[in-house]
C-alpha cells in the first residue's frame, strides 16, 4: 500500500546506495553511520583511484635571490708592432680568443700621447672581470706570447702566463668621484629649482633712479685727521698725537692751495707711527 512512483525502490540488498545531488556541484556519496565524517570528498575530474590522488600543495619554500658578482672594468694592452692581436685567459676558460682594437696613439714613459707616423700602435681592450686573480695570454700574429712588462706565472705547458689581480679597492677612488659628481649635479639642480619665483626674460631691467650717482660719503671716524688738528701745548711741535687705528693706511688729500697739492698717509711700524707728507705742484 502507498504511493507508487515511476522509479525503482531501493532494496537493502543493492550494492549502490542513494546519492545526494547538491546544486550540480558534484556527486557526494553518503558515508556509513560509523564514519567519522558525514560526507567525503568528491572525485577529481579525471578517472584516478582515490588512494593515489593527492591534492596539490602550495609552494611554501621561498627561493633566495641569486647574488650576481659585480664585475670591474680591466684594461688589457699589447705594446709592439703587430697585425692582429687577440686575448684569451682563465676568465673565459681559454675557450676562445678576444680581438684587441688597434690604436694609432701610443703612450710615452711620462704618460704623454704621441701619434705614430708608421701606423704601428698599441692594441687594447676593456673586459669586465670579477674580483680575484686571472691568468691570460696574447695571441699575436698566430703565436702565443706573454707581455714581459707585466707579472707572470708558470703554467702546465712549461711556459709563462700573464696574471692580473682585480681588487675592488682599486676602484673606490673612481666610485667616490662618481658619487661626488652625482651629488654636485643634484645640488646644482636644487639650486636652480630654488630660484625665487617671478618672471624671467632676456630684457635688462631699467636702472633704479633712486641710486645716488655720486661717490659715497666718507665715514665719520675718518674725518678726524691728525694733520688738521692743532698740536697740544704739552707736546713737542715735531711730534704728532697718536692716531686712531682706523686712520692707518689711508691716503688723505688737502685742498689745493697756491698751486700745491698735499697728500698724507700714516703707517705703523711696531710701536711707532710714521706719517708721510707728499707735496706736488699743480
Amino acid at each position: 500500500m502507498g504511493n507508487t512512483t515511476s522509479g525503482k525502490r531501493h532494496n537493502s540488498g543493492d550494492d549502490a546506495g542513494p546519492t545526494i545531488t547538491a546544486n550540480r556541484l558534484g556527486d557526494i556519496s553518503l558515508e556509513d553511520d560509523f564514519a567519522p565524517s558525514l560526507f567525503k570528498t568528491s572525485r577529481p575530474s579525471r578517472d584516478l583511484p582515490l588512494d593515489t590522488y593527492q591534492r596539490p600543495r602550495s609552494n611554501t619554500v621561498t627561493h633566495s635571490p641569486t647574488l650576481v658578482e659585480k664585475c670591474l672594468p680591466t684594461v688589457f694592452r699589447w705594446e709592439g708592432a703587430a697585425k692582429e692581436v687577440c686575448l684569451s685567459g682563465s676568465f673565459n676558460n681559454w675557450k676562445n680568443t678576444i680581438p684587441l682594437a688597434k690604436s694609432t696613439v701610443r703612450l710615452t714613459d711620462r704618460g704623454r700621447q704621441r701619434h705614430d707616423s708608421d701606423g704601428n700602435g698599441d692594441f687594447f681592450t676593456i673586459l669586465n672581470l670579477p674580483e680575484g686573480e686571472h691568468q691570460y695570454k696574447f695571441y699575436v700574429d698566430g703565436q702565443w706570447m706573454h707581455d714581459q712588462n707585466e707579472p707572470t706565472v708558470p703554467n702546465a705547458m712549461g711556459t709563462l702566463n700573464n696574471v692580473v689581480v682585480v681588487n675592488k679597492s682599486d676602484f673606490e677612488v673612481f666610485e667616490a668621484l662618481a658619487i661626488d659628481s652625482e651629488n654636485s649635479g643634484n645640488k646644482r639642480k636644487n639650486d636652480v629649482a630654488g630660484s625665487p619665483s617671478g618672471d624671467y626674460g632676456q630684457e635688462i631691467p631699467p636702472r633704479r633712479s633712486d641710486k645716488i650717482a655720486g661717490p659715497p660719503f666718507i665715514p665719520p671716524h675718518l674725518l678726524q685727521v691728525i694733520l688738521n688738528k692743532d698740536t697740544p701745548a704739552h707736546c713737542e711741535p715735531i711730534l704728532l698725537p697718536e692716531p686712531n687705528h682706523v686712520m692707518l693706511n689711508h691716503l688723505y688729500a688737502l685742498s689745493i692751495k697756491d698751486g700745491v697739492m698735499v697728500l698724507s698717509t700714516t703707517h705703523r711700524f711696531r710701536k711707532k707711527y710714521v706719517t708721510t707728507l707728499l707735496y706736488k705742484p699743480i
